[in-house]
C-alpha cells in the first residue's frame, strides 16, 4: 500500500519535530520517517539527561525534556511516525511528486520532502575491541538508560567528549567506581567539565585513564570481568568494570541521500536562505543536515528554518495561493488547529 500525503520529514530530532508543528500550523499533515527507534535524534540517543540552556523562555531544559515537550506541541497535528526505518530509495515522478520508499517496505506518494535528518543516519561509534560483540546490550552499552541502577557499580566510561565527562560527573556518587578512558590526554568537551572531572579524581572513586581498549576479560566462571586497556608506554592494565559506557560519538551517514542529485559540500546538503529548499524544488532540508553562508549548527537555527520552510511547502503545494501569516495569540484558524479555546 503506498500512503499519499502532502509532506514526509526524515528524522525526528527536534528540528524534525518541530518541523511537525510549524506544518501542522498551516493544515499540512506530515508522516515522519527516523532510523532510530525511538523519536529524539541525538537528544534521546545520547544524552537524555544533558540541559540545554539556550532554548527560548525555557532557562534549562533536559534533552529528553525538551523532546517530551515538542512531542506534546505536536499532538494536535496527529503525525505519523514510521520508527527504526531508512529512506531507500526516492524518485521524482512523472507528476512531479516524489516516490519514496524505506527499509521496511514502506512506500510514500509525496508532494514534499524536508530533510531533518541531522548529520543523517547515524548509529554509535562501537567498540570493536575482541570479544567486546558478545557483550553489547548486557555488559556494553552505548547510553545509559537508568542511572539509578548503577548505583555501587564499577563502570568504565570510554570518551573524551561532552557526553563521556557529563556522564563522568553525574554517576560519580552513584556509582562505587568510576574509571573514564581517553586515548589521550587532551578533551573535547567543555574546559570546566575537564577541571571538574580532574579535581574529583582520588583513585578510588574516580580515575583517569589514557589509552586504548584491546579486549574484553572474563572471570574465570566466565562473567564479564572489564577492559583489557594498552596505555602510552604499551604496557597492559585489566580494569575490572561491571557496566561499560562508550561515548565515541555518532558514525554520520547520509546513505541515500547522497544519491538524490542534491547539491552537497562536505555531507551536507546546500539549501537557500528564503525557503530553505534544496537543489531539487520540492525538497527542503533544516537543522544539522543544510549548510549555507553563516550557518550554525545550533537547536535554536533549526527551529527558525523549520518555520520559513514549512510557509514554502506550503507555497510549493498551492502556488497560486498567497501564503498568509497568521498568529496564535490571536487566530481562530490557528487556535481550531491546536485545539484551543479562546
Amino acid at each position: 500500500m503506498t500512503i499519499k500525503t502532502d509532506s514526509v520529514i526524515i528524522g525526528a530530532g527536534p528540528c524534525g519535530l518541530f518541523q511537525v508543528f510549524e506544518l501542522g500550523l498551516l493544515d499540512i499533515q506530515a508522516h515522519v520517517v527516523d532510523s532510530l527507534s525511538q523519536v529524539g535524534g541525538q537528544c534521546s540517543e545520547l544524552y537524555p539527561d544533558k540541559p540545554i540552556y539556550d532554548i527560548p523562555a525555557l532557562p534549562v531544559c533536559g534533552a529528553q525534556e525538551l523532546i517530551d515537550r515538542l512531542m506534546e506541541q505536536i499532538s494536535p497535528f496527529n503525525p505519523q511516525f514510521h520508527l527504526g526505518q531508512t529512506v531507500t530509495r526516492l524518485e521524482r515522478s512523472d507528476t512531479g511528486r516524489f516516490v519514496l520508499e524505506t527499509s521496511a517496505g514502506t512506500r510514500f506518494d509525496t508532494a514534499t520532502v524536508i530533510l531533518a535528518a541531522g548529520l543523517g543516519a547515524f548509529q554509535p561509534r562501537r567498540l570493536r575491541a575482541a570479544g567486546a560483540e558478545e557483550w553489547e546490550a548486557r555488559n556494553i552499552h552505548y547510553r545509559v538508560r537508568d542511572p539509578e541502577k548503577l548505583a555501587g557499580m564499577g563502570i568504565v566510561i570510554l570518551g573524551g567528549g561532552d557526553s563521556a565527562l557529563d556522564w563522568t560527573l553525574a554517576l560519580h556518587g552513584k556509582a562505587s567506581r568510576i574509571t573514564l578512558v581517553h586515548r589521550r590526554a587532551e578533551y573535547r568537551a567543555q574546559p570546566a567539565s575537564v577541571n571538574k572531572m580532574k579535581s574529583l579524581i582520588d583513585g578510588d572513586t574516580l580515575e583517569e585513564f589514557q589509552g586504548h581498549v584491546r579486549s574484553v576479560f572474563t572471570t574465570e566462571g566466565g562473567a564479564f570481568g572489564g577492559l583489557e586497556i594498552v596505555d602510552a608506554e604499551s604496557e597492559h592494565h585489566k580494569v575490572e568494570a561491571d557496566e561499560v559506557f562508550v561515548f565515541w560519538g555518532l558514525s554520520p551517514n547520509l546513505g541515500p541521500i547522497a544519491d538524490w542529485g542534491l547539491d552537497i559540500d562536505k555531507r551536507q546538503v546546500k539549501v537557500d536562505t528564503e525557503k530553505f529548499q534544496t537543489s531539487v524544488p520540492g525538497i527542503f532540508a533544516v537543522g544539522d543536515i543544510n549548510t549555507y553562508p553563516g550557518k550554525k549548527k545550533l537547536i535554536l537555527s533549526g527551529f527558525h528554518e523549520a518555520a520559513l520552510a514549512a510557509f514554502a511547502v506550503q507555497q510549493h503545494l498551492h502556488p497560486d495561493q498567497k501564503v498568509r501569516l497568521q498568529y496564535t495569540t490571536t487566530s481562530p484558524l490557528m487556535h481550531k488547529r491546536l485545539g484551543v479555546s479562546q
